[in-house]
Parts: C-alpha cells; structure tokens; sequence
C-alpha cells in the first residue's frame, strides 16, 4: 500500500492511512482492568442448565456497577438465561468450559423497542464480553417457538418472509470502549451481533458458528468508529462481516478488518446494503473467504450514501460465487444518488467454482438468485453518477468459464449492452442483473479506473470477451493477463456510446 501511495504521488493519503490505523490501535489499547471480580455463584446464578438466571445475572451485572466495575465470572457449566443489559464498567468473562445458554421461551427476551438481544446494551461505557467460554442463543428453537405464537396470535408479527422479528445475539448502542474477545458465540435468532453507532470497539479472537436461522449475519458494524475486528473466524448463514449506515449524520469511519477467516451463504465481506450516510477510511487487511455464496467483496451505496477511502488488501477467496461487486443504486428513487470514489484492492486472488459454492449448508443462498452464465467481476455505477477512481492492483481472477451463447447471449453493440438494465432500485447484489456480457470484468458508468498486473483466468473456454468497458472512461491497463482455452479472441470489448436503459 505504502509503495502504491508513494508512486503514484499519493504520501498524503498513506501519511493519513498510518494515523487513522494507529488512532484505531490506541483508542482500543486501553487496559481493561478491574478491581473485583466476582464469581457468579455470588449472586445465585447457577450452572445447571436448567434455572432461568436472568434476573441473577442482572442483579450481579447492576451489583458491580454500582460499586464501580469489575468483572462477573462464569466458570464450568451451563447458564440458562433470557435478555440481560450489560452496564459500564462491567465485564462479562466466560472461563473454559462456561456457556451462556439463551432460553427457549420468547418471553424470557424484551421484545420492546428496537433492542430486542440476548445480551445489550445503551449508551455504556468500558465494557467487555471474553474469555474461551460460549453464548449459544439455541437461536433456531427459539425462532419456531416465536412462530408458534404467532399463529397462536399470542405475538403480533407480520411474518415478513416468513420471519419474525426475534431477538439478535448482542446488541450494543450508542456504547464507548467495548472488548469482544476469545469467545465463541452461536446459534443466534437473527444476526449474532450487532454495534450500533458505538465508538472504539476491539473485536478480536472470536469464533462465530451462526447457521441456526435466516439473517444471521456473523458481526455488523453500523454507524461506528475506530473499530478494530482481528483474528477472528466467521462461518454464517448470512453476509459474514457487514458494515451499515443508517443515518445521513452518521457514518462507519476508521474500521480495520484484518487477519479473519469468513464463510457464508450471502458475501464474505459487505459494506451495505443500507447505506444512508456512508464508509470512509476503511481498512480490510490479509483476510481469508471460503465457500461463499456470493461475493468475496461487496461495496454498495443505494441510499444516497458514499464509500470514500476504502484499501482492500491481501484477499484471498476459494470457492466462491463472485468475486468483486462495486454498485451504486437508488432504491428510493431520491434526487440523493450515492456515490463511491477512492478505493485499492490490491493482492487479491479469487476461485470462483462452475458450481453452487455453499452446496450442501443446511441454509444455503437461493437457487433463483443464480445467474445462468457465471458472472464477472463488475464496477456498476448509475448514468451520469460514474464510480470513481478505484485500482485493481495485483489480483487474479480464478474463472471458471463456460458461458453458453444460447442461454442468454448479451451482445457487444450498443444497442445490445442496453438489454443490460440499470436496476437502480434493485437490492444490491450481483445476481441481480442475471445475464452480463463479459466473463472476467465488467465495467459500467465508471471513470478513472486502473487495471495494473490483472490476471483473468478461465478454466474453460466462453463465448463472452473477458473485459466489457460500458461507458467507462479513462480506463488505464498496464500488464494484463487473459488466459482462456481455444481459439484466440478479442478480450477487452469498449463501448463508450451509451443510449439508454432497456425498460424490463
């Protein structure tokens, strides 16, 4: 990254890369130390499996609070327990062998307002969930339990896909100085864990094993900043490590994403879908994605938001549907058209497999949603709103080819790129424009692009070019190389003309 800064005259931006990074590390480096500790048996909490002790842990959570801080410990066993807040100054840590077990009674979790988890938290400060033990949320259970009574009629819920509203793993809003380590947490309702416009969070070491249910997402990150989410290991039914924005004043600023391993049946690494304010200063660093249904990486803004100052680097994804999708959309027909502008990805290397990647998962990603032909890699702006500025430097595209001219052949005239649609109010993935007319590459609606040491492999031969330039402009390519058996071919198709959209 320092070199690409510095050849290209850009000292300023790895100058301010350096300190956004070390800003992270201090404002996450301070030392979580507590005075007390108190052992859960303290407060009648106990390890059967069996007592409910929700009202237990609150009482010791709400003890060390006001006496301070300190730290609440689970040894060996089981901890059956509903929604608990956790308060400042307080820790949770689970010792080896110590499981937080979630209830199978949905009335053991407050449904009231928009905080509904196993274990949250508002407007804190200085608190800590760690140590090798587990939350297991028995998340699928309790789902059917929440269905149960709604057909009952007991529960009110429209059912939105067939899907209650059901309480999330943990939940923490508007919270200052939080620590997620070395726990293992599993089987949530909905997504495992959720930071909500929280400030200096340190993610680091986890195991998340969330394939219990629909939406459960391994870790989003919403409206934060100076979060630091490391070594950890993500495997999801849903996207496996998500940024949102929520809130035209708020935005994810100041994020590091480094050292993981991902899997999941959506993408590995996401920032979006909702994208009202935006991502800027975003660092995703020697990450590691495997069997995923969609896209290794995923930068969306179809709310009106922005992504700025994005470096991805040293990505590398096996077996995986896709391997980089860049949108930006306008779900809500808004005069407010996002935009994207300034990101490197660089030293990436993606195997996409000629079948479904998550085959074979309990959840897997939906079978409509695959596109006939393979799809390429592709940068997707809006007319007269182009994405801008992005560099693939050092990546190799691993594709498996064998696109098939008679199932939906897109051709190269303008007038045939146009059966391409815009689908600005799409939901932002890369299937959702079915059928593109390139294998490797495609580039709509965007300027200043660089291709620099690009490798596009197909495994088999394709009736597609490998890179398609739609109204792409100031496009630099310098050591591209395309490998595709058979016959010798035109590889990079340019189209500059662009009329207009087809309307289906």
């Amino acid at each position: 990254i320092r070199d690409f800064c510095l050849s290209r005259g850009l000292g300023d931006v790895y100058k301010r890369q350096k300190v956004y990074i070390l800003s992270i590390l201090f404002s996450l480096s301070f030392s979580l130390v507590w005075s007390k500790e108190y052992n859960a048996s303290f407060f009648g909490i106990k390890s059967d499996g069996v007592t409910l002790n929700t009202n237990s842990i609150q009482t010791g959570i709400n003890y060390i609070h006001k006496e301070g801080g300190g730290v609440l410990v689970f040894n060996v066993g089981r901890y059956l327990t509903g929604s608990i807040e956790l308060k400042s100054n307080v820790a949770i840590q689970l010792k080896e062998g110590a499981v937080l077990v979630g209830s199978l009674n949905p009335y053991d979790y407050n449904m009231e307002g928009p905080c509904y988890s196993m274990i949250r938290a508002i407007n804190q400060k200085n608190i800590a969930i760690y140590g090798k033990g587990i939350i297991d949320a028995q998340g699928r259970q309790v789902s059917y339990n929440i269905i149960d009574q709604v057909h009952k009629g007991f529960i009110k819920d429209p059912l939105e896909n067939d899907r209650p509203r059901r309480p999330r793993g943990i939940h923490f809003k508007q919270c200052r100085g939080i620590t997620i380590e070395g726990i293992t947490i599993k089987n949530t309702c909905d997504w495992t864990q959720e930071y909500e416009e929280c400030d200096s969070l340190w993610v680091r070491g986890i195991t998340v094993d969330n394939k219990a249910y629909w939406n459960n997402d391994g870790i989003d990150i919403v409206d934060c900043q100076n979060v630091l989410i490391e070594n950890s290991f993500f495997d999801s039914s849903d996207d496996a490590v998500c940024l949102k924005s929520h809130k035209t004043e708020t935005a994810c600023r100041n994020v590091v994403i480094r050292n993981c391993t991902m899997r999941s049946s959506a993408n590995g690494i996401k920032l979006g879908t909702m994208t009202v304010g935006g991502y800027e200063n975003i660092r995703i660093i020697n990450n590691k994605i495997y069997d995923t249904y969609r896209s290794a990486l995923t930068i969306a803004t179809p709310d009106g938001g922005y992504a700025r100052n994005i470096v991805v680097d040293s990505l590398q994804a096996y077996n995986t549907g896709n391997a980089i999708f860049l949108r930006i959309g306008n779900r809500t027909h808004s005069n407010k058209i996002g935009t994207m502008d300034s990101i490197l990805i660089s030293n990436l290397y993606v195997e996409i497999p000629e079948g479904k990647p998550d085959a074979g998962y309990e959840y897997e990603g939906p079978i409509e949603h695959m596109p006939r032909n393979i799809s390429p890699a592709s940068i997707i702006g809006l007319k007269g709103h182009p994405i801008t500025h992005v560099t693939l430097k050092n990546v190799v595209i691993n594709h498996p080819g064998a696109g098939k001219p008679e199932i939906a052949k897109v051709g190269m005239t303008p007038e045939e790129l146009d059966r391409v649609p815009e689908l600005a109010d799409s939901y932002p993935e890369f299937s959702c424009f079915k059928e593109l007319p390139a294998w490797g590459l495609y580039l709509r609606h965007v300027e200043r692009i660089i291709l620099e040491n690009v490798t596009f492999i197909a495994r088999k031969k394709d009736y597609r070019p490998a890179i398609v330039l739609d109204d792409a402009h100031h496009v630099s390519m310098s050591k591209m190389k395309i490998q595709e058996p058979g016959k010798k071919k035109q590889q990079i198709h340019i189209c500059l003309l662009y009329t207009s959209p087809s309307p289906r």
